[in-house]
């Protein structure tokens, strides 16, 4: 594994925080009550663990709703032909609540950058999100490090530009996701092109593939199980596009956020997904989704900056 580039997310002034964190729920969609399939309800270590629930915070317990906080990102979370949530996230969240023995209710709230405003103003209690840690961001909030991912580069079907890795962007044209850790990395490049990249920021990670698909954009740099499974699978608006599978970039954790101020939460959800690791539940539901090969053995806290060097 490669250490995650040292490339900084966006700080939120907190005077900010809680009109931003409104404005992106009203964009996004309504809450939807998770409830595991079958196929999760079965697994071992899926069953509700008392001393678990009972280590919640007490307004938890007393609403019996976990609140959270997510954005689309496939196979991580993304809508089903029914327009529910599926992915790996929601057979997550559904697996906590039962664990937890609590009902587990999921927003998309509609980008990824409202994702932190949204936890630190208090409307969510946890994200479960295809989130890339690092050691900024844990400055703003604890990050449950759930599974790996790395970065790489989407294009349009057969790569007609050649593009061959970052320094191929140079005076491209490039989509990137609004306040995201990929659109940084994107800049980072940008500031060393002799001719810059062309940025074209985009709230929606579906509008990013979109405009690549389309050709408005020559590329876009993106988690690399997103983009694997998406040109895989050619599924909703990833059709016609190619991920470069030879480029695997800023290797490192997806998380899961919680408030700083709320370590019962955090040591909960950490209990409750190592119990799915140990039991196997957890590897099942990643290979579900293809991505067995991005599951991690342990789950850490804050653990970005111990990740391996290159």
């Amino acid at each position: 594994m490669m250490r995650i580039q040292e490339i900084l997310k966006a700080g939120v002034a907190g005077a900010m925080v809680t009109l931003i964190a409104a404005s992106a729920c009203a964009a996004g969609g309504a809450a939807e009550k998770m409830t595991a399939d079958a196929d999760i309800a079965k697994l071992p270590g899926i069953v509700l663990t008392q001393k678990l629930a009972d280590g919640l915070p007490p307004s938890i317990k007393s609403s019996g709703v976990l609140k959270v906080a997510t954005d689309l990102t496939p196979p991580i979370s993304f809508h089903g032909e029914d327009g529910k949530l599926i992915g790996i996230d929601a057979d997550i969240a559904a697996a906590l609540g039962i664990i937890l023995g609590v009902d587990v209710e999921m927003t998309d709230v509609g980008a990824g950058a409202a994702i932190v405003p949204s936890i630190l103003a208090k409307r969510f209690d946890i994200s479960i999100s295809g989130i890339n840690d690092d050691p900024e961001l844990e400055k703003q909030v604890d990050v449950i490090d759930y599974m790996y991912d790395a970065t790489t580069i989407m294009t349009g079907k057969d790569n007609p530009l050649g593009i061959k890795g970052m320094d191929d962007l140079c005076g491209k044209k490039v989509a990137v996701p609004v306040g995201t850790f990929q659109a940084k990395m994107v800049e980072a490049t940008s500031a060393k092109c002799a001719t810059p990249v062309n940025i074209m920021s985009i709230p929606k990670m579906p509008d990013v593939l979109q405009a690549v698909r389309t050709g408005r954009a020559d590329a876009t740099v993106n988690g690399y199980a997103t983009s694997v499974y998406t040109t895989e699978h050619q599924t909703g608006n990833g059709k016609g596009l190619q991920a470069l599978p030879d480029i695997r970039l800023a290797v490192g954790y997806l998380g899961m956020l919680t408030a700083k101020d709320n370590p019962q939460l955090r040591d909960s959800v950490v209990a409750a997904l190592q119990q799915m690791v140990d039991s196997g539940a957890y590897e099942t539901i990643m290979k579900k989704w293809s991505l067995g090969p991005l599951a991690v053995k342990t789950v850490k806290v804050n653990d970005a900056a111990n990740m391996p060097a290159d």
